[in-house]
């Protein structure tokens, strides 16, 4: 068995510019960006709901200052 390294995703704290949930239309709070080039946006609940995922996939995380994502400890870090 060959293993990986999976890296988390490198985590932003800034503003969201403007942005609504591609889930629900909501007002953004946390923008991912993936390898691939694709960029989704979610809000609060629905961050928070896929936080596994998007850290397991997202390359850079835009987090909304003031928010508490639940997928790292401390986005200021």
């Amino acid at each position: 068995m060959t293993r990986t390294l999976i890296s988390r995703p490198a985590v932003r704290v800034a503003g969201v510019p403007d942005s609504r949930c591609d889930r629900c239309g909501a007002a953004a709070k946390l923008v991912a960006q993936f390898p691939s080039g694709g960029m989704l946006a979610f809000c609060g609940h629905h961050a928070n709901r896929f936080a596994d995922r998007i850290a397991e996939t997202a390359e850079v995380v835009v987090v909304e200052p003031h928010f508490a994502w639940r997928g790292v400890e401390d986005p200021a870090a």
